[in-house]
């Protein structure tokens, strides 16, 4: 039997479970993943505690940003939330692919893969054609296709995510915590002539504690930037004169969690559920076996009728399901969590403050992600993951500026390319919440809109690379080319993210993922993909280029590593051949790919890969590389593709 593509690769990943290196400085005890303390005083500028980045908001967005940040020593976060503590249960829970792909980046995907519900097919529910006040079953499909990704799209609680942000942050070399109680109640970013007088702290910001500790009292915060993941009623987004364009499409839903008894057969597949006039749902299997989730649509709104209004609750929600489900049965045991909301789909128009500065600074100080810069219905699992996908672009570029790796002038991609994810998301959302919320066409019906069941089914069927987060392509810009090279690397689009597939680790034989390489490090890549000469080749395109990277005064690993550092440290080379493991020694391949780093000079054997052959694995096929020149592929930090080049381009 065929196993599924990710299925297959999940088996790869099994074996290579937490591949990681330490002891590079010399030999310690304990848990690796908890990295030594910084230490470092606090910055006081006119007695008030500066920090380089300030963070409001809690949620999924911020703790995304605040995890890249906290992997820097010497990068200050600080993160506040008005709420009393962490998130425990209830909001978001479908995690896409892609987003499974940044998790590993992070090193907590694993942990995630065993505890999530895996959405492995998608089944489709219309009326009966003989008898329409009932349901049937239509079609039953593979929920992602084939090699869209080594990970799979999965469900779990949006709390759990949190503790494994939270976790990583724990034991980052900051040891950041979210403080919580903090109310933002203003923000200031000083520009032009008063940006001197800063002390290079432009951002101040005031908090009001609401905890018992200190009840009523007000902090003062001074940062280089500050980043607003603070949701649709972003205070940050207000400071910065951001406003949300959109409309709302009037229509309530409800969603809950519930433990249920039912003979609805489809109760642990993710289902849509379209009946002939009762209306719609959607069912989300949850992790652990049992527990579901069900989104269901409620009653239209009138024009400017908010939902608060209808004064609905749980026994409502269990109605309207069981009426949609019939004729099978929904016996609700418990309600963990549930939410009645309206959908909208609004957008800003930037997500950061140059516009707001008019000229007056080189470059944004002030930003905001998630739903405080975009907001859309959530049936179709997309604002959790577009969410992260804002803080992981973000992050990484904040961390360059703030090294002195980039200029500041890299901050203003971040609007230019979200904004663009996000309104390719809006208008996805506004369809698909279209087509989900209208009748069967088969249902008699004038005061609804209706949908060819089979239309609605293959539009999901088009958009899974999209709802698998996938599909973003970023356009050129300063930090992703207009690639010439393309044919060198088909499948490796310029602007998409780096597409993994399986590898061979030459110096111990192992199985690998070659995406997981890519931590969450603020490192950009050079992957160079060998031509078809012999490893051992010293006149081949790779030993050339490895001894241009190496030794050249003019090489980017040279102009950009600090004095001191590891050569690896800011660029990170790794190579793949085309021959297998067996044939290609070691002692004969160039020095840069078995650099001598940290304190002790000790060798990095881990930069070397070839062709899994034995298990038919061949990446030089996967991924269109054309095995007779080679080719170099370099990936930025998010892991989206910057450039494809031949392995003679050394000045490029």
């Amino acid at each position: 039997m065929r196993l599924p593509c990710h299925v297959q690769a999940m088996l790869v990943s099994n074996r290579e479970s937490r591949s990681m290196q330490f002891h590079l400085n010399g030999f310690r005890a304990g848990d690796p993943a908890i990295a030594l303390p910084r230490e470092a005083a606090p910055v006081l500028v006119d007695a008030v505690r500066a920090v380089d980045v300030l963070i409001v908001g809690c949620g999924p967005a911020g703790l995304t940003l605040a995890a890249q940040l906290a992997h820097f020593p010497e990068i200050t976060t600080a993160i506040v939330e008005q709420k009393a503590g962490p998130l425990m249960i209830g909001q978001a829970d479908g995690i896409a692919c892609r987003s499974v792909e940044m998790f590993e980046a992070f090193g907590f995907s694993e942990r995630v893969l065993k505890e999530a519900y895996w959405v492995n097919e998608t089944a489709f529910w219309n009326p009966d054609s003989a008898r329409p006040e009932f349901i049937v079953r239509s079609r039953r499909i593979q929920d992602t296709e084939d090699d869209l990704s080594e990970m799979p799209h999965v469900i779990l609680n949006q709390a759990r995510v949190h503790d494994f942000f939270l976790e990583l942050m724990a034991n980052s070399p900051t040891r950041l915590a979210p403080e919580y109680s903090r109310r933002l109640l203003g923000l200031d970013i000083a520009v032009g002539e008063d940006v001197e007088s800063t002390s290079g702290y432009p951002v101040t910001a005031r908090l009001a504690r609401l905890d018992d500790a200190q009840p009523g009292a007000v902090e003062t915060l001074k940062a280089r930037y500050v980043v607003g993941c603070d949701g649709a009623r972003s205070s940050v987004r207000e400071a910065l004169g951001g406003v949300l364009h959109g409309d709302s499409a009037n229509q309530a839903w409800g969603v809950m969690d519930v433990l249920a008894v039912s003979d609805f057969p489809d109760l642990r597949l993710k289902t849509v559920v379209h009946s002939a006039t009762q209306g719609n749902v959607l069912i989300i299997p949850r992790e652990g076996g049992y527990m579901v989730r069900m989104y269901i649509e409620l009653d239209k709104l009138d024009a400017h009728e908010r939902i608060a209004s209808r004064k609905l609750d749980a026994a409502h929600l269990i109605a309207a399901a069981q009426r949609i489900l019939h004729p099978y049965t929904l016996d609700v045991r418990q309600v963990a969590w549930w939410s009645v909301y309206e959908i909208g789909q609004r957008l800003c128009d930037r997500f950061d403050s140059a516009s707001s500065m008019r000229g007056q600074a080189p470059h944004p100080r002030g930003f905001i992600v998630g739903d405080a810069c975009h907001t859309h219905s959530p049936k179709a699992g997309q604002g959790m993951n577009v969410s992260m996908g804002d803080s992981f672009n973000l992050g990484w570029k904040l961390a360059a500026v703030l090294l002195g790796r980039c200029a500041p002038e890299v901050l203003l991609s971040y609007s230019d390319e979200r904004r663009a994810v996000a309104q390719e998301l809006i208008d996805f959302d506004r369809e698909f919440a279209r087509m989900f919320s209208a009748r069967p066409a088969q249902a008699a019906s004038t005061d609804h809109e209706t949908v060819e069941p089979a239309a609605f089914q293959q539009y999901f069927i088009k958009h899974g690379r999209f709802t698998a987060g996938t599909a973003v392509h970023y356009a050129p810009s300063p930090i992703t080319a207009a690639s010439a090279h393309q044919a060198l690397a088909r499948d490796l689009t310029v602007g998409m993210r780096f597409h993994s597939a399986p590898v061979i680790r030459v110096a111990d034989a192992r199985p690998l993922q070659l995406g997981h390489v890519m931590k969450a490090d603020g490192r950009w890549r050079l992957v160079l993909f060998a031509d078809g000469a012999a490893p051992d080749a010293t006149h081949s395109a790779m030993h050339a280029l490895c001894a241009y990277l190496h030794d050249s005064a003019h090489s980017p690993v040279r102009l950009y590593t600090p004095t001191a550092a590891d050569i690896d440290a800011v660029i990170d080379v790794r190579a793949v051949y085309q021959q297998a493991h067996r044939d290609i020694a070691l002692e004969h391949l160039p020095a840069l790919l078995l650099p001598h780093k940290g304190r002790l000079g000790l060798c990095d054997y881990e930069k070397v890969f070839c062709v899994d052959h034995k298990r038919g694995h061949d990446i030089f096929a996967l991924r269109g590389i054309d095995r007779r020149q080679g080719c170099m592929v370099v990936v930025r930090p998010d892991q989206y593709v910057a450039q494809v080049l031949p392995l003679h381009a050394h000045g490029e």
